[in-house]
């Protein structure tokens, strides 16, 4: 069962979070105390692989309206977590050998939990397809066969089951088996077998959930035993059981060898895999010790014996407390002491991560390294949803699995993947990210191609993987691609890069001084004298944007998907713009300007955005002469390449 989307509501600042869609790994961007982790503790309590699954009003209703809900709460507890799964191939398969192909009339089952702490399943099935299933090879009455094999539901069919005066031990086994349901009903025998065992669990890691690096052991049993652990408790249970031993047997002093050589083979096995993906220090190891109490220690470090974690800094010869150094080292290592335990579990059923704030002490080259082993390591078996506000924590070139948490006044947590159309805060990160990863091309790219702007670069992006869709040719990746914001700022780069003796080219259309500005450059040797490729030159306009590639009424329909709620039942069509500049860009802002859309301004980016978010749709609607002016223009520049 894949997780697709959650809505969470009615939990702390959260009233309610919206439809939120999910991707194999899903990152949740906002400000401090916007609700990013509010929504995770949510979800996690829908089915928790560790800890308490249960909600509780008093303290998780949001406060501003928990004495209105108090007086309703004991007829009608709020929903909190609603999630919307997806069953698999196999999953279908195996309960339509039971019941019969095509039972699902959709694959979507929302599972659902509130402040009753029960779990509630909801799904479309097809019963009569059950009931055929169910009634072949049954014996029954001459002339009933055909009507009861055509009934629609099950309680149907035990009814006419129960009418059969002498029926055949066939259909007295049947009706038995229906009887074993639970209340003798489908959905509820589905849930049962199949449905409750296969429900993902969710895996909640913050930074609460980090080895300490003392731990004393009578302590740990204590709260074991009294239902009182904590996230790091857990994960010290969770390194101990890797080699199989329990809190007890460090009070045996007998078994002091066994234990530390196991424990630091385990440790050793861990760090190796840390090293995979972490590249700040190579010099570090993790070392363990058992070691009676100290009596001027303080509570409950007094009590031994203690299970000392330390790091072992090889390059200065020292070892310092775990949780002391090397923050960043530490999660890493916590994290996969625990997350190796889990995947040594016997079980079918899928786990699902949510990192709460992953990476928040490491330096931004070691968030890299985070991010690599989470798409290489995690998001192969596990979905991911994790939280941030570090640009170094987002890929520029994944904002498709990006979503903005933000805090609205008078609606609480709201969760978007519209990732532009929030406050200027809750989307610094994003701007961060695009603006690093800008900042580095323009020291590493041998051979840049400057455009207009970011949209730009989104169309280039998408038109190329629609010609490598049709094996047409496409754009060079040797290409790194610069938004320079507008033909006034051209010159700047193009000295900054020609400066640098790199290969510059230009894609976009010029006119007025900067034509002339162009031609300087050109003069001076800082643009080669092909280097200005022109939309223009493959359109049938004598100016053009990139945007009058593509076929018009293809661009309005990302237009009116892009301002679909400012345009409301209003549809853009050709007819409604007026006629005079050949740039389509042009006569729409002309359009949004008389008729005070969206401000009067319209944003070039949100309909490029609204592409690139709906790719999988919009990609195969696209015309072949489309392509072919794409196919040309990219020709043109690829030519350009030294």
């Amino acid at each position: 069962m894949r997780l697709s989307r959650v809505t969470i509501s009615n939990y702390r600042c959260i009233n309610d979070s919206g439809s939120t869609e999910l991707s194999d790994v899903t990152c949740l961007v906002g400000k401090n105390e916007s609700g990013k982790t509010a929504f995770l503790q949510a979800l996690r309590k829908l089915n928790p692989v560790n800890g308490s699954a249960e909600f509780d009003d008093v303290i998780d209703y949001p406060a501003k309206g928990f004495a209105r809900y108090k007086r309703v709460r004991a007829d009608n507890p709020a929903e909190v977590v609603s999630a919307v799964f997806t069953v698999d191939d196999s999953e279908v398969e195996r309960i339509e050998d039971d019941f019969g192909p095509g039972l699902f009339r959709s694959r979507d089952i929302t599972v659902s939990k509130g402040y009753d702490n029960k779990t509630y399943y909801s799904m479309s099935l097809d019963e009569s397809v059950a009931v055929r299933h169910l009634t072949q090879g049954l014996q029954l009455p001459e002339g009933q066969g055909q009507q009861i094999r055509e009934l629609t539901t099950i309680s149907a069919l035990t009814r006419a089951l129960d009418a059969i005066v002498e029926p055949h031990s066939s259909v007295t086994s049947l009706r038995a088996q229906i009887a074993s349901w639970r209340r003798s009903r489908l959905t509820l025998k589905l849930i049962d077998e199949y449905l409750d065992g296969w429900l993902p669990q969710f895996f909640y890691f913050d930074d609460y959930s980090i080895l300490q690096g003392k731990i004393s052991i009578p302590e740990l049993k204590r709260r074991r035993d009294t239902n009182q652990l904590d996230e790091a408790d857990r994960t010290v249970l969770a390194l101990l059981s890797m080699v199989e031993a329990t809190p007890e047997e460090f009070e045996d002093q007998s078994n002091y060898e066994r234990l530390k050589r196991e424990l630091e083979a385990a440790a050793n096995s861990i760090t190796d895999e840390v090293f995979e993906y972490w590249s700040q220090n190579n010099q570090l190891s993790v070392t363990l010790d058992i070691a009676n109490a100290e009596p001027s220690a303080r509570p409950p470090l007094d009590q031994g014996p203690i299970l000392h974690i330390r790091i072992h800094n090889q390059r200065h010869r020292a070892t310092v407390p775990f949780d002391e150094r090397s923050r960043g080292f530490v999660w890493f290592f916590s994290f996969l002491a625990y997350f190796s335990q889990l995947q040594d579990r016997k079980s079918n059923r899928e786990v699902i991560l949510l990192l709460d704030e992953p990476g928040l002490n490491l330096h931004a080259t070691a968030q890299g390294d985070l991010l690599r082993f989470i798409d290489e390591r995690l998001a192969p078996d596990h979905q991911v949803l994790y939280t941030t506000h570090s640009p170094f924590m987002i890929l520029p070139d994944r904002l498709d699995r990006v979503r903005t948490v933000q805090d609205v006044d008078n609606e609480g947590t709201k969760i978007s993947a519209e990732v532009f159309r929030t406050d200027a805060e809750t989307v610094f990160p994003l701007q961060a990210a695009l603006g690093y990863e800008l900042a580095q091309t323009l020291f590493v790219g041998p051979r840049n191609l400057l455009v207009e702007g970011p949209s730009d670069i989104l169309y280039i992006q998408l038109l190329n993987q629609a010609l490598a869709g049709r094996r047409k040719p496409t754009l060079d990746d040797r290409w790194v691609k610069i938004p320079v914001g507008g033909a006034d700022k051209l010159s700047t780069f193009v000295s900054l890069l020609g400066g640098n003796q790199l290969n510059v080219a230009v894609l976009m259309d010029i006119s007025g001084n900067s034509r002339q500005r162009i031609r300087n450059l050109q003069a001076n040797d800082k643009l080669g004298a092909n280097a200005l490729v022109q939309i223009s030159e493959v359109t049938s306009a004598n100016e053009a944007d990139i945007e009058d590639l593509f076929d018009p009424k293809f661009y309005l329909k990302l237009v009116n998907g892009a301002y679909r709620t400012e345009l409301g039942r209003r549809k853009l069509s050709m007819s409604a713009l007026t006629k005079g500049s050949p740039r389509i860009i042009r006569r729409l802002e002309q359009y949004f300007k008389d008729n005070s859309i969206a401000g009067g301004t319209f944003n070039h980016y949100l309909p490029a955005a609204y592409f690139l978010e709906h790719q999988a749709t919009l990609l195969p609607e696209m015309d072949d002469a489309t392509l072919d002016r794409a196919e040309k223009l990219f020709a043109r520049v690829n030519g350009l390449l030294s």
